[in-house]
Order: C-alpha cells, then sequence, then structure tokens
C-alpha cells in the first residue's frame, strides 16, 4: 500500500505534555512508566493480564490456563468463574462505595435521578427476578431497545446477573432494523419504554417494538415495558408488561450466577456495507478485565470522579465505559438522555456546570457541532470541574482538538484521544494522560498488552516514518470472539485479509495509518476511505482535514468520484460555519487552500456545500452513501444505522 503525502496532519508538531500537578496524582505517572509496563506486557502478556485478573476482579473460582489461542480462536481465563454484574456491583456494598452514587442521570426534560450502588444492586435483583419470572434462563438471549435511562443499564446488568446474554438496539433504530437483530440473535425477551426523549420529541419506542415482532420476530414470548413519557400505548394482553408492576413483588435480592470466563456476554451488532449486520460476540471474563484496566489507566479514573460519557448504551462505547468499566472500578457514571437541540443548545454544559463532571468523553463529530454552535455556549457555563477530556468514534482533526483542548478544557485537560472499535471491546491505542504527551490529531501510541503494528499488503511490517494497514498482533482479553453464528465470517473478516508469508494470524482493523518518527500512531481511516488520483492514493482524512483548518469549514467529508482521466477525482461535501454562506469566491478559495495545505494533487474537482452530512446514529459520517451520490448511482447496501434520512434527501436532491 502506497502511502498519501499526510503533511496537512502531520504538520501539527505542537506536543502536549501532561499537566505536572495531574501526571504527579495519575495511576501512570510518566512515560518511563508507561514503557515499563509496555514492555513487561510485550515479554509476558499472559503473566501481565494474570495479575491484573488476580488483583482488579474478584473470581468465584480461579481460572486453569491464562490463555488458550487457536488461531483465530482464543479463550481467556479458562474455566475461571466470574459474574460482571456482581463485580460492578456487589463487591462495591461491602465498603464505602456502597452509598455512593453509581449513576446519575438527567433527563432531556429536566427531571434527575441518582441511585447509590446499594439503590442500583437493589433494581438490578429485582429485574433479574422479573427475568426469571418471565421465563428467561442462563443462556437465553434478551433484547434492550431503550431510551438513555437507569432501566437501560438496569437491564443489562440483571442479563449478566443471571448470565442471559442482551442485545442491545439503539433506541433510533427502524422497526425493520430492530426485528433483524431480535430474529438473529433468537431473543426470548424484549425490555423497552413507552418512549423517550430526544430533541424535545417523543421517539415511539414500543410502537417501533411492536412493528418489528408483528413483522416477524417468532422467539419473542414477552415484553416489558418501563413507564417514560406515558404517552398513549398499545399493551398485547399475555405478553407485554409493565415494569412498574412487576417490579412491585419482585425480590431485591438475587445471587449472581458464576459464569464461565468464556461464557457470552452480550452480542452487539455492527453494519456491513452490505447485506445483514455482523452480531459481535464478546465473553464474560476478558471483557470485564479489559473494560476495568482501560477505563481506569485511561481516563485515570479517582474516587472524586463524576465520569461523563455522551455515548449510548446502544453502542460499544456505551456498554463498555457508561456501564461495565466505570461500575467495575466504582466509579460515578453519568446518563443523559438528550442532546444539544434548537430549545437548548448548551444543555451539555448546562449538565457538567449542574454535576461537577471532571471527565468529559464524547466523538469528534459532537465536537466539530458544538464548535459550528459558537463558543458563547460553553464560555457561559462554569466548566472548571473538568480535569479530562477525551474523544471516540474517528480520528480527530486537529483544528477541533485545538477548541475542544482551549475552549472546554481551558489549556488545563489532557486529551485521550482513543482508538478502538465495537470488536476490541475496549481501547487498542490511546494515551494515558499522567504519561504520554499528546498530539493533536493522534491516538498516539498502543495501550499495554496490544501489540499494533503497521503492515504492507503482504502483511510485512512497515519501517520508519511509512503508513500501511493498522494490525493488532496478539490476542487481548477484551477482543470479540466470533460473529454470532457465522465462524467463517469472523476468520475471513478480521483474519484472512491480511497474511503474512509466515502464516501467522494478524487481526486487521480495517483502518489505515501512520506511525511518525516518534512513534506516534495517526489513524487516517477506513482503507476504502481511500481516493486513487492519477496513481497516487490520498486518505480521505488529510483532505478533510485541510479543510476543516480553514476557519469556513465547520465540517467536511470527502470521497472519491469515477473519473475517465483521473481514475478517480475529489468530491468534497462542505458544512460552514456559523452564518457564512458559500459562494464560487469561497469555493475557489477552499480549492487552492487544500493546494496550500497538501499540493496540487488533492486539489478537489469539486465541492458540494450542504446544511449537514449522512450520519450513523453514533455520529460517524456515511462516507459510503456519499461516494454513490458523488457518481450519481442509486444508494445500495444497510442503511439502518442512517441518522436522519432527510439530510440524505436533500443531498440527493441538490446532487
Amino acid at each position: 500500500m502506497s502511502q498519501p503525502t499526510i503533511e496537512s496532519i502531520l504538520q501539527e508538531k505542537r506536543l502536549f505534555p501532561p499537566p505536572t500537578e495531574f501526571a504527579q496524582k495519575a495511576h501512570i505517572k510518566s512515560i518511563e512508566e508507561y514503557k515499563q509496563l509496555y514492555e513487561k506486557a510485550k515479554t509476558d502478556p499472559e503473566g501481565f493480564w494474570a495479575e491484573l485478573a488476580e488483583t482488579e476482579l474478584d473470581w468465584f473460582q480461579k481460572w486453569d490456563k491464562v490463555l488458550d489461542w487457536q488461531p483465530p480462536f482464543v479463550k481467556w481465563f479458562v474455566n475461571g468463574k466470574i459474574n460482571i454484574s456482581y463485580n460492578c456491583l456487589d463487591r462495591h456494598l461491602t465498603t464505602w462505595r456502597r452509598n455512593k452514587a453509581a449513576l446519575i442521570w438527567e433527563g432531556e426534560p429536566g427531571d434527575s435521578r441518582t441511585l447509590t450502588y446499594a439503590q442500583l444492586h437493589r433494581e438490578v435483583c429485582q429485574m433479574a427476578n422479573v427475568f426469571k419470572q418471565l421465563g428467561v434462563k442462563k443462556g437465553d438471549r434478551v433484547g434492550i431497545y431503550m431510551p438513555m435511562i437507569p432501566e437501560a443499564a438496569i437491564a443489562m446488568l440483571a442479563c449478566a446477573r443471571i448470565g442471559a446474554p442482551h442485545t442491545v438496539v439503539f433506541g433510533g433504530f427502524s422497526a425493520e432494523a430492530l426485528k433483524d437483530r431480535l430474529v438473529d440473535a433468537e431473543a426470548k425477551l424484549v425490555v423497552t419504554a413507552d418512549g423517550g426523549w430526544r430533541k424535545d420529541a417523543i421517539v415511539p419506542l414500543k410502537e417501533q417494538v411492536d412493528k418489528a415482532l408483528a413483522a416477524g420476530a417468532p422467539t419473542v414470548e414477552n415484553v416489558l415495558v418501563v413507564k417514560r413519557t406515558a404517552q398513549q400505548i398499545q399493551m398485547e394482553p399475555g405478553r407485554d408488561h409493565w415494569w412498574h408492576d412487576l417490579q412491585k413483588g419482585a425480590s431485591g435480592e438475587c445471587p449472581a450466577e458464576p459464569m464461565d470466563s468464556e461464557d457470552m456476554l452480550f452480542i452487539l451488532y455492527t453494519s456491513g456495507t452490505t447485506g445483514k449486520p455482523k452480531g459481535v460476540v464478546h465473553t464474560t471474563g476478558g471483557y470485564n478485565l479489559y473494560t476495568h484496566v482501560t477505563n481506569k489507566w485511561a481516563f485515570d479514573l479517582q474516587d472524586t470522579d463524576v465520569y461523563w460519557c455522551t455515548a449510548d448504551v446502544g453502542w460499544i462505547t456505551g456498554h463498555s465505559y457508561i456501564v461495565y468499566g466505570p461500575l467495575s472500578n466504582g466509579a460515578t457514571s453519568l446518563m443523559y438522555e438528550g442532546a444539544p437541540r434548537a430549545s437548548n443548545p448548551g444543555c451539555l454544559w448546562d449538565v457538567v456546570e449542574k454535576y461537577g463532571v471532571t471527565i468529559f468523553y464524547t466523538a469528534p463529530t459532537a465536537i466539530r457541532a458544538l464548535m459550528k454552535m459558537g463558543e458563547h455556549h460553553p464560555n457561559s457555563r462554569n466548566l472548571t470541574s473538568l480535569r479530562l477530556l477525551g474523544t471516540v468514534g474517528e480520528p480527530i482533526n486537529p483544528e477541533a482538538w485545538i477548541w475542544y483542548n482551549r475552549v472546554i478544557g481551558g489549556d488545563r485537560c489532557p486529551i485521550v484521544d482513543t482508538w478502538w472499535q465495537t470488536e476490541t471491546g475496549g481501547f487498542m491505542i490511546t494515551p494515558l494522560p499522567g504519561a504520554t504527551s499528546t498530539k493533536p490529531g493522534s491516538a498516539t501510541f498502543p495501550f499495554p498488552g496490544i501489540i499494533a503494528d503497521i503492515v504492507n499488503q503482504e502483511g510485512e511490517s512497515v519501517d520508519g516514518n511509512n503508513g500501511g494497514y493498522l494490525v493488532v498482533k496478539h490476542p487481548w482479553p477484551g477482543m470479540m470472539r466470533t460473529v454470532y453464528g457465522d465462524d467463517d465470517r469472523f476468520r475471513r473478516t478480521y483474519w484472512e485479509y491480511l497474511r503474512p508469508k509466515s502464516g501467522e494470524y494478524i487481526y486487521f482493523a480495517g483502518d489505515g495509518a501512520h506511525r511518525d518518527e516518534d512513534g506516534y500512531f495517526w489513524v487516517m481511516g477506513r482503507v476504502d476511505d481511500v481516493i486513487n488520483v492519477a496513481g497516487h492514493r490520498l486518505g480521505t482524512m488529510e483532505v478533510e482535514s485541510a479543510l476543516v483548518s480553514h476557519p469556513a469549514v465547520a465540517e467536511a467529508a470527502v470521497v472519491g468520484k469515477p473519473d475517465e482521466v483521473k481514475g478517480e477525482d475529489i468530491v468534497a461535501f462542505v458544512t460552514l460555519e456559523g452564518e457564512r454562506e458559500p459562494d464560487e469566491v469561497l469555493e475557489k478559495e477552499l480549492k487552492q487552500h487544500v493546494v496550500q495545505e497538501i499540493g496540487a494533487i488533492a486539489r478537489p474537482g469539486e465541492i458540494r456545500f450542504t446544511e449537514d452530512l449522512p450520519k450513523t446514529r453514533s455520529g460517524k459520517i456515511m462516507r459510503r452513501l456519499l461516494r454513490s451520490l458523488a457518481a450519481g448511482q442509486e444508494i445500495a447496501g444497510d442503511t439502518s444505522t442512517l441518522q436522519d434520512r432527510s439530510v440524505l434527501d436533500k443531498l440527493r436532491g441538490g446532487a
């Protein structure tokens, strides 16, 4: 894989060392300590993870063997017995954390609720007992289709408590997408709500469940409904049950089921470009350990923190870093139901100020949207409680990083730019905030125990200051185990795309990356997001980063369009800052700006101005759809994750 010139990203040479006071109190206090941990894990990975498993988690029975690696299939802590719900709840009840806030919840209309560890334990046990009452047994799958309310986390923990794997479906998905996931997982029970609040409107969740079941999900026997919005809904006699009715008679005690370390914890569906979504399978022991340790070290979790990850529990970020990782650490995790909206564009900063949030973790897409709204919203709130910021979901362009650091972090908060995936379970490449000097736009270094590398098409390591495919060369505890019901798809998708001549199995992440002269990793985006212009391969991120560095541009998405002469030409979809209006002068200026930043080869052939970009419900730009639009083709493949179809309709109308 020939690597494009990427000066537009790597020309950012500023280095941000950890604040001295922060480093002194951090779990990992220096780059030397990080290097020692990394070498220890690389030299003896089994010993490294075994030591952490013993010291950080509670086990009912110790394992016989740390690692069983039969490529590409893996088992961690073989024959160990554990329960992640126990580690998130029960073990804290014998300490002072019993009366500590476990979950702080803020609803979009302004209602709120705080659950201590003791209170959360009681409600989880009650829901687990209700699940049993509804016929759910160990091994049965439970579908969860919920708004961002405490009962979503409670349902997940209740499933884990009795050994019923959950599949959480994001509450914005369509009935058809929900049905497909319930059918594939063969779910026995669905947990939902009458509705949820988002941007001042009610999302009709129960109505969507009814449509999904009417379309055919024959394994679903019961539906448990939480009352949230109190609008009129249809309740099917015998099938549908109100949570508040069944909770009244449910015991607040339910022993945690001893689970084998490799028992399935959950299935989480991630969309492919075509065909049905992939059911990513995660198991219990290794996932518990990995989310626990990565959350603790990368976010430097302290007992005094109020930690807020803005993701939805329907995504892996919500699983790992709203529910399981923070609660296993005994942290206070904040959940927010709503989103910035016309009636309150500064709502996120209201929540930070109200609860004294100390750690704030969000997506680059959200950061760019907040930039577009202007600085007056955060500047009018007191954000001095913040001590650490994080980003997740896609590479962050340096301009957004600098804004985030200056406006939200007040130039005092380390930024933890995390690279990872649904499939990896937790952070893979990330700064450790007390140890790592950061570069805007770089995820920095691999987490201890992660043997990351950059290889060419033959699977061979590339030397020095070069780029290629991002891979991982040794198993880690949080990794996915398979695609549900399809081991062959798992093998083909992740392990056989790149095979070195030695024949070893390496995990292919699907991303291109670059490693600079200091060893920092720069993730360049999906390898299918590469444009071949007259034989030159250009990463979409570098062109997008160049565009966003122009003061008029809020956000940009770049795709390739077939061209008879060049092979591909560059088409840029651009949203503008504030009140800035598009015109021909600005279009020419932006094209020339890209030339100055990268070179003439990167000059966009066409710039299309748009008010918004098509994104997944987790905030990722769907470049595949933009490629089809740019080429004048019909939209094909899976669009179930599209957040707002009207954006696509507007773009199509203007194409």
